[in-house]
């Protein structure tokens, strides 16, 4: 832009912005001993709430309130260290209960499963037993025998001609 170049309104007013925005020697200092309060300000606080921290933090528990109910046992709180350490023999015994119940439960189970294929077993075996004796019924009778005789002729067994005798015997 050359000096004989006029300025417009527009112009005018962006190079107003654009100077009130150039800081001054005086404005920088004001502007740095600000961001150093602010600075130390922020180092105090976290001083103190790193000393807070401290403070509340410990490895013990604290103790739980009197008070028993439904937020503080979904909470945790109910199982303090002090509480676990004092009842670790009643956890183990429970897990220990429950080993056992289960693997009773198991072979329970297990014996349930071969007594049914036992019974199955006997079950077919009483059936073999039962159409066994019903072919050695049939296979008995009088009349079939009878028929197996006369198909064999070399055999001297013949059916009887004569009714039997009754033979009365007195007493004495």
């Amino acid at each position: 832009m050359d000096i004989n170049d006029k300025i417009t309104p527009a112009e005018e007013e962006q190079l107003q912005i654009d100077l009130t925005s150039i800081p001054t020697p005086d404005a920088e200092a004001d502007a740095h001993a600000e961001d150093a309060s602010k600075s130390e300000e922020a180092e105090e606080v976290i001083k103190e709430t790193l000393e807070k921290i401290k403070q509340t933090a410990s490895e013990e528990d604290p103790h739980p309130s009197g008070q028993l109910n439904l937020r503080t046992i979904l909470g945790g709180d109910l199982l303090t260290t002090q509480m676990v350490r004092s009842q670790i023999w009643l956890f183990v015994m429970i897990v220990a209960f429950s080993l056992v119940y289960v693997a009773f439960r198991y072979q329970c189970q297990q014996d349930m499963i071969k007594i049914d294929k036992l019974e199955e077993k006997l079950r077919d075996a009483k059936f073999k037993a039962l159409s066994s004796s019903s072919t050695l019924t049939s296979k008995s009778r009088e009349s079939h025998i009878l028929e197996i005789l006369k198909q064999n002729k070399d055999s001297l067994l013949h059916q009887a001609d004569q009714p039997p005798y009754i033979i009365e015997v007195p007493e004495q």
